[in-house]
């Protein structure tokens, strides 16, 4: 088999082959024997109509059709190997000449492949820089967060403040009557939290424990329930017991308590700037290689072909999913909660998905224009780096690796790596 692959724009080619007049013929006998078994011939059993008096009724060139998609399936493959290139997509098959068994068959087939992106400058680029100087304000912050986390509710004496815990009982009454869904005991709630109707926790507020009252509201025009919806109603409520966040002091034992490696209030300080820092210079350096990419991507010329885009939807859906997942919902449920659907979903990614594929486009020109290697020996070691990172196994990581490409699609994502590692060793900031 002789085969040519001929690109005949930035993202089509076509492949021409001939396949043999022996496979043609096979691929005949194939498509007989498939068919012979669909049918209903009186006098004979399915699959037991004999060859000669299938081509005296039907005549053979019935059968070539169905003998070119057996011939197609079996000899395509070898032929864009033996042509070497990659297909995205199948675009058109045609064959040259006239069917005919005994002789070959000529096939010219026409693909989509990965459009190769134009260069435009990605030396020098200049990027604007995010501060990652951490401020006094900012540890105080973080010290405020952990002495929430670490407050006890304790009953107090008292009136009900902002802030506090309350333990009540309500029934609530529209036009004279009790509703349904509107009664509990014992309940609690955090005073001014917002989880009620606008204005029953403000009226909550001054109370004592063992007080009763009645609040008087407005359901929102809104409500979910529509025979409540923008009607006054009022709750009768009886308040049992008031309780107060107690937050531990800022000293010594409660940097212990928070952090066992640390000794003093000083050292948790110290370790809590060092980690804000740590975050804030990550985070400025994929802002900082964002907007790289993006300006490499912006200066590069491309064109990228549908089925391209519709793939990294795909990808792109297929990744949203497994987020929802992890969250215990499948994405039809989340479809039916957001009231959206897959269809809206995959409209709205279209332009993202686009921006990436032209992205990954640029980085691959710019990995092979500057000679990007990537060996087995870094692929092994950024597994290692990856085990350690995710508490995995080697071995486990490459099995969960296999189905994407394995270590072959790891060493492609070291390229890109090192591509935008050249953008940043040759950008300037603003």
């Amino acid at each position: 088999m002789t085969a040519k692959w001929e690109k005949t724009s930035g993202s089509q080619g076509v492949l021409t082959y001939e396949a043999p007049a022996e496979a043609f013929d096979k691929a005949v006998d194939a498509a007989f024997k498939d068919v012979v078994k669909t049918l209903n011939v009186p006098g004979f059993r399915k699959g037991k109509l004999p060859r000669p008096m299938f081509n005296k009724m039907y005549g053979e060139e019935a059968l070539y059709q169905d003998a070119l998609d057996i011939l197609y399936r079996d000899t395509v493959q070898s032929a864009v190997e033996e042509a070497g290139f990659e297909p995205i997509a199948l675009e058109n098959i045609d064959v040259d000449g006239t069917l005919e068994k005994g002789k070959p068959v000529t096939f010219k087939v026409t693909f989509v492949v990965e459009p190769e992106a134009e260069l435009g400058e990605y030396k020098g680029l200049e990027y604007e820089a995010v501060e990652t100087t951490v401020t006094d304000e900012e540890v105080t912050a973080e010290l405020d967060a952990l002495q929430q986390q670490g407050a006890e509710l304790a009953v107090k004496e008292g009136a009900v403040e902002n802030g506090d815990t309350a333990v009540f009982d309500f029934a609530g009454f529209a036009d004279g009557e009790q509703f349904e869904g509107g009664t509990a005991e014992n309940y609690t709630l955090e005073i001014g939290s917002g989880q009620f109707i606008p204005g029953f926790e403000e009226q909550m507020v001054g109370m004592t424990a063992g007080e009763e009252k009645d609040v008087e509201v407005t359901f929102p025009e809104e409500y979910h329930a529509d025979n409540l919806a923008g009607k006054p109603a009022t709750f009768k409520v009886k308040l049992h017991e008031v309780k107060a966040k107690q937050v531990p002091e800022l000293d010594d034992e409660f940097a212990k308590d928070i952090d066992e490696s640390v000794s003093s209030l000083d050292e948790l300080k110290a370790k809590i700037r060092e980690r804000l820092e740590a975050a804030k210079k990550q985070e400025a350096d994929g802002t900082m290689r964002d907007q790289l990419v993006e300006q490499a991507t912006a200066n590069a010329t491309i064109d990228v072909p549908a089925v391209l885009v519709e793939q990294e939807v795909d990808r792109m859906v297929q990744e949203f999913g497994t987020r929802v997942s992890s969250q215990g919902i499948d994405l039809n449920m989340y479809f039916e909660l957001t009231g959206t659907s897959e269809d809206a979903m995959r409209e709205e990614m279209k332009e993202q998905a686009e921006e990436r594929v032209k992205a990954r486009l640029v980085l691959k020109a710019i990995a092979e224009k500057e000679a990007i290697e990537v060996s087995d020996e870094d692929a092994e070691k950024e597994l290692e780096e990856m085990s350690k990172l995710y508490n995995i196994a080697p071995d486990q990581l490459r099995t969960m690796l296999a189905p994407q490409g394995g270590i072959e699609t790891l060493k492609g994502d070291l390229k890109f790596r090192k591509a935008i590692d050249i953008l940043v060793e040759n950008g300037k900031a603003k």
